[in-house]
Parts: C-alpha cells; structure tokens; sequence
C-alpha cells in the first residue's frame, strides 16, 4: 500500500523487544525509515549471532522509501545498515560520529560505495519529500545521541530515539528545557518516545556523578592494578576514564578493538581531545601494579571480547590475586548467566569485583520515570506512541502518559500499521513483521526449517536409521542421555525397526516413504522407552 494524505507509523522492530529499531513514516505516497537496528543472537536461535527485523513490508515498497535516518550510533540502531542499506537503495543520514562509524561498517561489509551517506551537521534542517526533518541532541550513553523533529503536512512528530536527562553529560550540548519547551510550544502531534526505564521510579543519574563515583573508587585501590569495563560506545565514560587515570597517577592501557575503534573515531569528531596517551600491553604489565588503569571490552560476558579472555588467562594482560575489576556497565536483560560465568572466573583467582551496586560507578542512558514527565511537560504532545521496549514497557508507558495528561496513547507493537493523523490515532492493519538471524554467512528467517530444527536437536537430540538393499537396520543415535545403556538401547531399536518393517504389506513393503516412516516411528518409540525423549529421526534407504 501507499500512504495516502495521512501521517502513518509503523514499527518493523523495537515495538516488542529492547534493540533491532526500525521505524517507518508514511505519508503522501513516500515512506521514511528511522534507524535501521539488530540484536545479538539469543539462545532461542541456535548458532546465530545477529538478530535483524524482516523489512519485507518495506522491501516490497522500497520505490517510495525515500532515505533512512540515523539517530545515534548503538548497534541496536544502526547495526543492521551494512547487510541491508544497498539493496534498499536509498540515502542514508547521520550526523558526523554516527555517520564515520556507519561509514566504517560499510566498508567492511564492501559497500561503501553502493550507499550514500549523508553527513547533517548537527543544525541543519533537511528535507526528504513530504517530511520536513532537524536534529535535536539529547544526553545518551553515546556521542551524538539525538531526537528528531519531523515535519509533515498532518502535524509534527518529537521522535525521541534513546535519550535520557542529564546536568551533567560531559560529551556533547543536549537541548535545553526552554528549547525543548519551544519545540512544544509550536506544536507536536506526536511524541514517539523511548520506554526501556520507565519502571525506574527515579531519575537516570548523571555521567558527572559517575565520574565522581569512579575516581574515589579506583583512589580507593591504590597499589592495585584496576580493570574498568564498560560499553565501549560510551563515550563521555572514555572521557571520565582518562581523567581518573591522570588523576590517579596511572597510564591508561586499553583492551579491545571496539574501544580502539571508537576512540579512534571520537577524536576525529572533536571528541576525547584531553584523552592520555595509551599504552601496549606489555608496557602495562611492566609497571608497577598501582600505575595502570586497564579499559576492557566485554561487559556483558561476550565469550570473544577482552575481559572473557582475561579471565581465563589467555591475553597478554593478566590480573592476580587482589587486583580489581569494576563492572562501570549494567547487565543487558540475557546477559546474565554470561557475565556470571565471567565473574565467576575472576573472583575464583582472588580478584576484588566492583558492581553499580555496591557504588554508583554506572548510569543508565535511558530515561526514568521522572525525566519522562519532564519531557512531556515540554513537549506536550497530543498523542504519545511508546516505542523501544517490551510490550510490558510500552503498555506501562502509554499508562503512564495518560497519567501524566497527555490524552491519547497508541498501543502499538512491530507490524502494526498505525494512522496518527487525520482523524482519531489508531491500528488501521497489519502488517509483516518478523526476525531475521545472520548464520553462518546467511540471513535467514529466524523461524525457518534450519533454526526450528537445530532448537529441536538440542533439546531432544538425533537417532540417525540406515536400510540397507535388503532392509537391515544400522542404528546410531547422537545427543541421547543413555551412556551405559546405549548399545542396549541400539540393539532393541534395531529389532524395533526390523519388526516395524516385517508388519508393512502389500505395496507398503516397496513404498519408500511407508518404509521411512514405519522406520522412523519405530526408532523414535525406543528412543522415548529408553530415555523418555523424542529424538528427531532420520531415516536413510538405499538409492534402489
């Protein structure tokens, strides 16, 4: 369908889970993509490692897509742009930080010159069709985090992206309250707004205050050789960490190339101009113990990243027995059981672990409920559309709002086509949505034959029945709880499917798929007899 003279929403990821944003406006005959996201692969998808939003919908309308635009740079925003922008086929727009790490991913992914990329300086107003679009910073956990102002002809949207209030964010100038309030004061349709905290009953903090928190607790450990992880996108924490380091008497040394990547391409935006200079490995682990300050990837149990490999002692930077690792990050909703093993590792070998919950050495980047109220009083919108949540966060939200004044809240979730304007907002149909997983070198769909199959391997295991020309059985099973048992249970499936086969008659004797299944069936009862599960079955015949 094309958007008619209407304002349309609809969210093709990010409306039922936290990450994999991709947002879509309708109007006057042209779509308009905001952020372009994945997440990382769960254990619901066996062997995966990306999640990506199925863009079908659009897809099959990419003649009047007319440009994707960036909010910010977290993966969950943008990390879908190299596998997908080219054969979307439209411009791409970020301003500068986010636009040189897309521009990255690009020409890693090869291309880089099959997309344009358009820099927006971070005050320039442009225009792609019907929409009307401007940059609004808001303090985040990134450089450059920013909302956007889109104009059409049916009313103004404040589209928040990830945002969060901050006196003191140490990177960047956020809008201020009265310019925020100016932006309400002309008028906003809708606020389509971010609800990952909006149970947090208080306000996110502030990077000033974790800068604090930081630099009493690393003085804290003098003599102690100190580990930092964090997210490494986060800029004003690199910012925070060179500080602390200087004014701990340490040199900072830094593991990881996300963190490299990132500063890297920080101080070629103007940004960590005052950063130390950073030492090797070696370097590091030749100085006395009190003297280094060590950044890491690989806060969130990431079996790849720095810290997991320091924790089992297979990185040139090693940690001993009373040396201190602070978690300046917060767990990501799966993560847990990951960075417990992690944890595990390191406190098994004496090493003192540091958590925001035992100090204040991490904020969030997310809203609280408090900061949520305050942008509503600015920005006063007619209609409020939670986005960028679980469907228990974005409920909450619209509850909230309502609370709160703002009259109308959409409850919407990916693959629901909303009208917001004219007339009263609401779900009008749906529309494909669904999950993609990058495996292997595939993208594929996440609810395909393969992933479906390989869930069901790992939960129930394979017994695998070769027919030999004159219909005996080799049995084999793979994944089956028996040890002991196992050639007990081989022999009486074998006799199993022998007898199976005896029974079959007339033309069933000689049908290969009566042969398969009369096999298969048979296998699978001594599988459940002799270990209680239902294995998946493969029967092989011979080719006469």
């Amino acid at each position: 369908m094309k958007p008619g003279n209407e304002l349309l929403f609809c969210a093709l990821g990010g409306s039922g889970e936290i990450g994999m944003n991709v947002n879509l406006y309708g109007c006057e005959g042209k779509w308009l993509m905001v952020d372009l996201g994945m997440t990382f692969g769960a254990n619901e998808y066996p062997g995966t490692e990306l999640v990506f939003a199925d863009l079908d919908f659009i897809e099959e309308r990419a003649r009047d897509l007319i440009g994707i635009v960036l909010t910010h740079a977290h993966e969950d925003h943008i990390g879908a742009v190299p596998y997908f922008a080219a054969d979307l086929g439209v411009p791409l727009y970020a301003t500068p930080f986010t636009a040189k790490l897309v521009h990255e991913k690009l020409q890693e992914a090869g291309v880089a010159k099959e997309v344009k990329l358009n820099v927006i300086d971070h005050l320039d107003e442009f225009k792609l069709g019907p929409f009307g679009i401007r940059y609004v910073p808001l303090a985040h956990s990134i450089a450059e985090g920013n909302a956007l102002v889109i104009e059409t002809p049916y009313g103004r949207v404040f589209h928040t992206g990830d945002w969060k209030l901050d006196d003191e964010p140490l990177i960047g100038v956020p809008a201020t309250a009265e310019e925020l309030t100016e932006i309400g004061d002309q008028g906003v349709l809708a606020l389509v707004c971010d609800s990952t905290n909006v149970f947090n009953p208080r306000a996110s903090g502030s990077e000033g205050g974790v800068r604090d928190a930081l630099m009493a607790e690393i003085k804290h450990h003098h003599g102690k050789r100190v580990l930092v992880t964090t997210f490494a996108s986060n800029v004003a924490r690199l910012q925070t960490l060179g500080e602390v380091a200087q004014a701990s008497n340490r040199q900072l040394c830094v593991a990881g190339r996300s963190l490299d990547r990132i500063i890297r391409t920080a101080k070629s935006c103007g940004y960590l101009v005052d950063l130390p200079d950073v030492i090797d490995f070696d370097s590091a682990m030749n100085l006395p113990r009190g003297e280094v300050l060590i950044v890491a990837t690989g806060g969130q149990g990431e079996p790849r990243a720095a810290l997991a490999r320091i924790a089992e002692d297979n990185h040139p930077i090693a940690l001993e027995s009373g040396d201190v690792v602070l978690f300046s990050s917060r767990q990501i909703p799966g993560n847990e059981l990951a960075i417990g093993r992690i944890q595990n590792r390191l406190a098994a070998r004496g090493v003192t672990l540091v958590t925001d919950r035992e100090n204040g050495i991490h904020v969030s980047g997310h809203p609280g409920r408090p900061e949520l109220e305050t942008l509503y009083g600015w920005i006063r919108p007619e209609i409020l559309v939670p986005v960028h949540g679980e469907v228990r966060h974005m409920r909450e939200q619209a509850r909230f709002g309502r609370s709160c004044g703002i009259k109308q809240a959409v409850d919407q979730r990916n693959g629901d086509l909303v009208r917001l304007a004219p007339g009263k907002p609401g779900k009008i149909k749906e529309v494909r949505a669904g999950r993609l997983v990058l495996d292997g070198d595939i993208i594929t769909p996440a609810d395909g034959e393969a992933i479906v199959m390989r869930r069901r391997l790992a939960l129930n295991g394979l017994v695998i029945v070769v027919l030999d020309a004159k219909g005996h059985a080799q049995v084999e099973g793979v994944g089956l709880p028996l040890d002991e048992d196992y050639d007990d249970f081989v022999t009486e499936a074998r006799q199993d499917v022998a007898a199976a086969l005896a029974k079959l008659k007339g033309g069933a004797r000689h049908d290969r798929e009566a042969i398969s299944e009369a096999a298969r069936l048979a296998a699978r009862r001594a599988a459940t007899r002799w270990c209680g599960k239902k294995p998946q079955v493969r029967v092989i015949l011979p080719e006469v």
